[in-house]
């Protein structure tokens, strides 16, 4: 397994998508500590590129180069080497990657402008939703055998998941804002990553209030120790979960 994890990485760093991620994300991280002396403002301009930048790139750059790696896939599966020890390899090598650059172009400038509770919050929950959608990239790699259809499924769980989730919570909440909807909305927070991620992070900067009703629900389960936790506990199964339908779709699929 190290030896192709090592590969993997040597493969993905040749190719410099990487590193030009890297120094992006901290341009714009330091970039954005220095437009303004509070440096709360750029925590918050930060989240948002952790909410959907991070997102998008995890997803599609893991994507194409589970597709571009086929070949090299296909002269493992001619080796005696199980096919689970490949592609755990193949999610950790992404893994390894994508998170470095997270923690290199975004933890670094947080560490040296805000360092506190809320900017690990940030890094952490940067690192986390970046290994969600890199398991995501893998299953649907795993899924679907046309590069261009894997591609398009992987943009559509990104945009699901960013942008149009939110769109459909904020519906059923004003639909059905004459019933009790706090356990729902929490559930349905919870089957959302990059909610979860967010809700972490204005929390931790005090700035739940800028979500009004749904903000004070938020503090009062996820602001304890145990919703933090509990909070953690379900982002991580949103990154091994994927990974195990992969890992058993890949063992089971006619190549």
């Amino acid at each position: 397994m190290i030896n192709i994890i090592k590969y993997n990485l040597h493969d993905i760093f040749r190719n410099r998508v990487v590193i030009s991620y890297t120094v992006f994300l901290f341009l714009v991280s330091v970039s954005f500590f220095n437009l303004d002396e509070n440096p709360v403002k750029g925590v918050m301009s930060l989240l948002n590129i952790v909410l959907i930048v991070l997102p998008m790139v995890s997803i599609i750059f893991s994507t194409i180069h589970q597709y571009n790696s086929s070949e090299f896939t296909e002269l493992l599966l001619a080796q005696p080497i199980k096919r689970k020890t490949i592609i755990i390899s193949q999610f950790l090598s992404l893994s390894i990657s994508m998170c470095t650059a997270v923690i290199i172009g975004i933890g670094i400038p947080v560490l040296m402008y805000y360092p506190s509770e809320a900017g690990i919050m940030l890094v952490l929950s940067a690192v986390l939703l970046t290994l969600v959608f890199i398991s995501f990239a893998v299953l649907t790699s795993v899924i679907a055998r046309d590069k261009s259809r894997g591609i398009g499924m992987s943009i559509l769980l990104w945009f699901f998941f960013a942008l149009i989730y939110d769109g459909l919570l904020l519906w059923i909440v004003f639909s059905f804002s004459d019933y009790p909807l706090e356990q729902p909305i929490l559930i349905l927070t919870a089957l959302n990553p990059v909610d979860l991620a967010r809700i972490l992070v204005l929390l931790k900067l005090d700035l739940s209030a800028l979500m009004g009703y749904t903000g004070a629900l938020y503090r009062k389960f996820f602001g304890s120790d145990t919703g933090m936790i509990l909070s953690a506990i379900i982002l991580m199964l949103w990154v091994i979960i994927p990974v195990v339908f992969a890992t058993r779709t890949f063992i089971k699929k006619d190549l």
